[in-house]
């Protein structure tokens, strides 16, 4: 009779042996396979979230999940109280081991905005208005309040450097501004101290932005502009008119609508270079560092206008009579942005 106790107690011992060497495989297994998620996606973990709230959401975006294995997981590695709020991406090779590393790792997902290139202070606050991962403290606001808020003393229109920043969720508007116009003052301030030329027409390096914004709605070729701001440099060493109808077209603000007519020429606002003999009052537009380089290092040469030729580019002229068998000869295919300088 003892005998077939022992027996059988042995043979239980080897089934609980079996059947717990089965489960620790499954359990290994289970720890490097993917979680069946349907698709890449951000996984956002808010303050407070404890380990249980967090395999329930997990649970709610994939096929199902092992939450026994996941809990034991949890505390064999110790992770699961060392869970980090922020925004995280997950993909469909996310495995149970993966999802613990990345939500502990509090490498959050950051975001981008771009400031775009020869776009308006306008603009730019609508594209902030309208992006759903700022906290939108900006566009609301006056030229006025935007410049205290701020603390900057000039106009905002280009005060902030055209380029792609990268942001947290629920960051200030206010902050990545910040961020851009420091940015801008500095690549500005490099570029000027960087200028050795003497033959400048600017007083000070607010005046060489507002030439790079000029520069920026002129062309978007990147090897134009410094030959561009050569033709406005040395029309206003001249004492000569910059007639370029991109600040016209600012000076108009929402008459614009599309076409520049003779009228609008002759109208004079503090914008219109074809009426005042010299720059604007502020820049019309955002800059690229391209294009702030371009303003503090014209190309030399002759040419004192230039005409678009319809493809992007511009034919460029030293006298007017060439310039006008240009616009002549350009004007036959022109489109509606046409534009010439004078």
């Amino acid at each position: 009779m003892l005998k077939r106790i022992l027996l059988i107690l042995i043979m239980l011992l080897a089934l609980i042996a079996v059947a717990g060497l089965w489960l620790w495989n499954d359990y290994q297994g289970y720890l490097i396979k993917p979680l069946g998620l349907l698709e890449k996606q951000v996984f956002e973990v808010e303050k407070g979230t404890n380990y249980s709230k967090l395999l329930n959401k997990l649970e709610s975006i994939s096929n199902g999940i092992n939450k026994p294995y996941m809990k034991l997981y949890g505390r064999q590695s110790g992770l699961a109280g060392k869970i980090k709020a922020g925004i995280y991406e997950l993909d469909q090779n996310t495995t149970p081991t993966s999802f613990l590393a990345t939500v502990t790792s509090g490498q959050s997902l950051s975001f981008q905005f771009t400031i775009i290139e020869g776009s308006t202070f306008q603009e730019l606050k609508q594209r902030i208005g309208e992006n759903p991962h700022l906290i939108d403290d900006i566009s609301s606001l006056s030229v006025k309040e935007v410049k205290k808020k701020l603390d900057i003393a000039q106009h905002p229109e280009g005060m902030f450097l055209a380029e792609t920043y990268s942001f947290d969720k629920n960051s200030l508007a206010s902050s990545l501004l910040l961020r851009a116009h420091a940015t801008l003052e500095k690549e500005l301030t490099k570029a000027w101290e960087a200028s050795r030329s003497h033959t400048l027409p600017y007083k000070t390096p607010y005046e060489a932005l507002i030439m790079a914004s000029i520069v920026e709605k002129e062309t978007g070729k990147v090897e134009e502009r410094p030959i561009i701001s050569g033709v406005f440099v040395r029309r206003l060493n001249k004492k000569m008119r910059l007639q370029t109808d991109p600040t016209v077209i600012y000076g108009m603000g929402d008459n614009y609508k599309g076409n520049i007519r003779r009228s609008d020429l002759r109208k004079p606002t503090p914008y219109n270079t074809y009426v005042i003999p010299a720059l604007p009052p502020t820049p019309i537009a955002m800059v690229g560092r391209e294009a702030i380089v371009a303003a503090l290092n014209p190309a030399d040469g002759k040419a004192l206008y230039f005409v678009a030729k319809g493809d992007g580019s511009h034919y460029f002229s030293a006298t007017l009579k060439e310039h006008n068998n240009a616009v002549r000869k350009y004007q036959l295919n022109r489109k509606n942005n046409y534009r010439s300088s004078p």
